[in-house]
């Protein structure tokens, strides 16, 4: 699902609302999330699952082309935990 999809699906469950201002909530939702991640902290979303940043050790790679070694730094990655409840749906027997 991208980015539009979501505010055209939340515009059909919510049509009191206009279009522009469900793009800013989601704006806004998306923002806060990304500067929380940015800034360090874990953001939980009860049910959905829990994001966090992991920071990945430097190494040594090899370039498949070349066969040359590259030096790659160390670099924070986000890490998504699924929720219990998301889990549950996702490996549920019913699919």
């Amino acid at each position: 699902m991208t980015r539009s999809e979501l505010v055209e699906r939340i515009a059909a469950k919510m049509p009191n609302l206009k279009i522009k201002d469900i793009d800013n909530i989601v704006d806004v939702v998306f923002n806060k999330l990304t500067t929380a991640l940015a800034e360090g902290n874990r953001v939980e979303i009860r049910g959905f699952g829990a994001f966090s940043v992991r920071t990945r050790k430097p190494r040594v790679a090899i370039n498949p082309k070349n066969k040359n070694r590259v030096e790659v730094p160390a670099k924070n990655i986000v890490h998504f935990k699924t929720g219990k409840e998301l889990h549950e749906r996702l490996n549920s027997d019913s699919q």
